[in-house]
Parts: C-alpha cells; sequence; structure tokens
C-alpha cells in the first residue's frame, strides 16, 4: 500500500472518543516500557522532556490524547481516535481503509501521519512531543474493538446495565468498567501491577507462545498496512466476542456476569498486544530516527520522508462522525 498521508482537519466538530479509560492506557504504556530497548527509552524520555529516572514515561503521557480533544486547539482531533468500519456484525466484520477513513482522518491515518512527524527534523521538539504522544495513546485506541466498529456509534448507543450500573452502555463497559472490575482500581499504581502482570504472560506464560506472531508484518515503512492489520484483528471480536448475537440482545442485560466471564480474557489480549506492538513500532522509530541523524553527522543524505499533507480548510463532518463525536463515551472519570 503506497504511503499517503491522508489530510488531517483544523477543526472538527465536537471532541470525540475514549478507548481502555485511564487503566486500559496507562497498562498498554507500562507494558510497553517494559519491552522496548533502552536506546528507544532514552530516545523517548529526550523527546517527552521526561527525567531519565522517570518510571511511567510512557504511561504518565498515554492518555493525553484524551484531555486534548477538549480543549479548543485539540477539538479537530476527535475523528483519530477510532475508525469507523461500516460492517455488518455479527453477520461479518471487516475494515476497509477507503471506506472508513474520511477525509477527517482515523485512527490510521493518524498513526501514519505522526509517525512521520515524530522522526522528522523538520519539525519542532514541541510537534515531535505531540506527535510521540499520539502515537502512544492512539496504538491503544486501536487494539479496543469497539474502537474499529461504526454500528450504533461503536457500542455507545447500546444501553446496558453493569452490575449496580443500569445507565452504562456496551462501548463504555469494554473501555472502562470491565477492567477496572479486573483489577480493581484505575490509578497508575494499578496499572503498573497489571501490566506486570501481563508483561510476565508475555515473556513465560499463557502469551509466550504467540507473542512473536504479533510482530507479524510490522513494517515502518508503511504504517497503513501494519495498523489496518491490527484493527481488522481487533474488529472481528465485534462478531465473536463483543456482540456474537447481535446488538439487540444485549440492550439493558446486565452483562456483569457470564459476559463479563466470556469477554475478559479478550480484553486482557489486546491490552497485551497494544503494549507489545507499541514497544515495537518505537523501536523502529528510534532506531530509524538515530540512523538518519547519523547519516546527517557523516554528510550522508538520509532518504527523504514522506511530505506531511498541510492540513485543510474545515469541513463538516459526516452525520455518523458527528454522532460520533458529539455522543462521546460517558467516562465517569475526570480526564
Amino acid at each position: 500500500m503506497a504511503l499517503l498521508v491522508k489530510r488531517l482537519p483544523l477543526f472538527a466538530a465536537l471532541p470525540g472518543a475514549l478507548a481502555w479509560g485511564e487503566l486500559g492506557h496507562y497498562t498498554v504504556g507500562y507494558i510497553a516500557q517494559n519491552f522496548v530497548q533502552s536506546s528507544t527509552a532514552s530516545w523517548a524520555k529526550d523527546i517527552l522532556g521526561s527525567g531519565s529516572s522517570n518510571t511511567s514515561y510512557l504511561a504518565a503521557v498515554a492518555t493525553w490524547a484524551d484531555t486534548y480533544r477538549y480543549t479548543s486547539a485539540g477539538a479537530f482531533s476527535a475523528p483519530f481516535h477510532f475508525i469507523d468500519a461500516e460492517d455488518n456484525p455479527p453477520s461479518s466484520c471487516n475494515v476497509d481503509y477507503d471506506r472508513d477513513c474520511g477525509d477527517d482522518g482515523c485512527s490510521i491515518s493518524a498513526i501514519q501521519n505522526y509517525t512521520t512527524r515524530v522522526q522528522d527534523g523538520r519539525h519542532t521538539q514541541a510537534d515531535r512531543q505531540m506527535s510521540l504522544k499520539w502515537i502512544i495513546h492512539i496504538i491503544g485506541d486501536i487494539h479496543q474493538p469497539l474502537h474499529d466498529e461504526a454500528l450504533e456509534v461503536g457500542g455507545n448507543d447500546i444501553d446496558v446495565n453493569f452490575g449496580s450500573d443500569d445507565s452504562t452502555n456496551l462501548h463504555h463497559i469494554w473501555d472502562t468498567e470491565m477492567p477496572e472490575k479486573l483489577v480493581g482500581g484505575y490509578s497508575l499504581s494499578d496499572a503498573e501491577s497489571w501490566a506486570t502482570t501481563l508483561t510476565s504472560d508475555i515473556k513465560s506464560g499463557t502469551y509466550k507462545s504467540q507473542a512473536a506472531s504479533w510482530l507479524d508484518g510490522i513494517d515502518l515503512s508503511d504504517p497503513v498496512t501494519t495498523t489496518m492489520n491490527w484493527a481488522t484483528e481487533a474488529n472481528a471480536d465485534v462478531c465473536t466476542i463483543v456482540m456474537p448475537k447481535g446488538e439487540s440482545y444485549y440492550v439493558n442485560k446486565d452483562l456483569s456476569t457470564s459476559y463479563y466471564t466470556g469477554a475478559i480474557s479478550t480484553v486482557e489480549l489486546q491490552i497485551a498486544r497494544a503494549g507489545y506492538r507499541l514497544a515495537k513500532w518505537l523501536d523502529l522509530i528510534a532506531a530509524n530516527d538515530s540512523k538518519r541523524k547519523r547519516d546527517l553527522a557523516e554528510g550522508v543524505t538520509p532518504a527523504p520522508l514522506p511530505e506531511v499533507a498541510a492540513p485543510p480548510k474545515p469541513s463538516r463532518l459526516s452525520r455518523a462522525k458527528m454522532a460520533r463525536a458529539a455522543r462521546g463515551y460517558n467516562c465517569n472519570h475526570a480526564h
């Protein structure tokens, strides 16, 4: 797939999406910290302005993008948290980049854009820092199945119960309530503990035999194909795990018992995959950035990076995107 950077808008209507809540995003960051090379850690800390002894340098900024979208400066970024697959679950699940990633951008085009920007010396340190924060966040988003689904605004309009909470929705329980029920909290320390467990599962436990395959096809020169593979994998869970009986079946049902039991292993798997893949993606970016700097220092002209398209004039969102942005995710936590 050609590396063509989709145009990103200056503004969008209203802020959009949360994925995984604080707990999930923090955990993805900590897992990535456990797997990146030491040179990558130094590279990331330098860009982020973190101290060399900072033990939460990726985790601590993992929810920045969800805060940024609430600002006037960040209003344009609502679509970057998801790709709205116009498929037909549970009969069929699939994601198509040309069909599902509109002119206002999506998670896939945003990763492509910010992967280029973070290693481009033509951009300011502040721009590169923002780009790295986006990458940390969006790779987490892509692994939440309902961030790769358009049906009922990514499940936000499927009202369900979760134990004593009788005013939640299907999307929100995947973002927040199921992970927090498993872990028992949503602080950085809770996330660090969960990340330690999942890291052990990757290195020597449940996921050891499959972890290497999670990196199949990863290609820094083709961010769209790489991240589309991840989105397609997560989207498939919408048909088999998230709503295999069709959306109407789950309306107003309590999903804190048997549904939770059947789904929580998928939540853990997706968090583990996201952290492990984020680590590798950052390793590839850092290595490529370092090579470019060495080439420049030695008088070798490095291969040019793709041009990042200038943002177009503000445009109206489609009705589906407007609904996605306006609906929000009813997160009960302050971000």
